[in-house]
């Protein structure tokens, strides 16, 4: 995968902006950063825009600064002139599209159908803006065209919100979500920055879902794993699971068969995607151990923290 689209799938969520005033640039990209979401696509919709870009990209270098709504090779040359990274289209330019590549620089252009995409595949394209979402059928439509596009992947923007991101987080063929909830024009108008930090922290948590999966415990052996699970499990009448490595009381509750990870045992918490979570965490400083990181064919399944908490590791499983 592409390095800037890497990034875009870690970060999960590409704001639209609109900056009216170019002086509101910097501070909106700090907000945006602050908030975890450390990219931006600037619509060429205002005359701030190049100037916008400009500032971010010098002033800002932790944001991953784009250029949206670049519907022509003119606009496409002040923005990449600018500093954008990348850039978006509403549609499928094909002049855009070779221009970009030739400046080797990531374009993703609008699709809403089997024939764009399509199209977009004959010029080489294998990630693409899937706009207007919702409009055009939404998560169903997504759905319903990985199976013919397998290695196409989109990032869906229009009618987009807090509230439905996450079902198309969850579809294979989607990169990352875009849109503006998290930082409409009339915030930025009003230069209310830390409103948009706290729409973009709200936007991360409900993205990565975290939540309680179970607790674990270290025993010296097997034998006083069963009895530690028999025992938890007696308390509320939960069934006892035996696996290779540790019982399980019920879903609540593992006990290790032996010494492991955390000076008592650990603590695991589920995220919806591990890939993008430990790239939250890592931004923030946590660094996380080699040793219990399991792999599959999607990615990361699970991996522990470097540091414990009240003598338990912390445990980080995708759902």
């Amino acid at each position: 995968m592409n390095e800037i689209f890497n990034r875009l799938y870690k970060v999960g969520i590409v704001p639209v902006v609109i900056l009216n005033d170019a002086k509101n640039a910097v501070p909106l990209a700090k907000a945006l950063e602050k908030g975890g979401i450390p990219t931006a696509e600037i619509t060429f919709r205002t005359a701030a825009a190049r100037s916008s870009i400009e500032q971010i990209a010098k002033e800002v270098p932790g944001v991953l600064v784009g250029a949206g709504t670049v519907t022509s090779v003119r606009m496409a040359k002040e923005a990449i002139a600018a500093g954008a990274k990348y850039l978006v289209s509403p549609g499928l330019n094909q002049d855009v599209v070779k221009y970009c590549q030739d400046q080797g620089v990531p374009i993703l252009p609008g699709v809403s159908s089997p024939t764009e995409i399509e199209a977009a595949m004959g010029l080489g394209l294998e990630t693409l803006k899937f706009f207007p979402a919702e409009q055009i059928g939404g998560r169903n439509m997504l759905a319903a065209l990985a199976s013919p596009y397998q290695n196409v992947k989109f990032i869906p923007t229009g009618g987009i919100s807090v509230k439905n991101m996450n079902d198309y987080l969850e579809l294979k063929n989607v990169l990352a979500c875009g849109g503006s909830w998290m930082c409409p024009a009339s915030l930025t108008d009003a230069q209310e920055f830390g409103q948009i930090e706290a729409l973009c922290r709200q936007a991360v948590l409900a993205m990565h879902g975290f939540s309680l999966l179970h607790v674990g415990l270290n025993s010296a052996d097997a034998d006083e794993a069963k009895e530690k699970a028999e025992q938890f499990a007696g308390m509320f009448s939960l069934p006892v699971s035996e696996f290779p490595g540790a019982y399980f009381a019920g879903s609540m509750m593992e006990i290790v068969k032996k010494p492991f990870l955390g000076a008592h045992g650990h603590i695991a918490v589920r995220a919806n995607n591990a890939d993008r979570a430990i790239a939250y965490f890592e931004s923030r400083g946590y660094r996380f151990r080699t040793e219990g990181l399991v792999k599959d064919e999607q990615g990361i399944l699970a991996v522990y923290f470097e540091n414990e908490v009240g003598g338990f590791a912390i445990h980080l499983r995708r759902k």
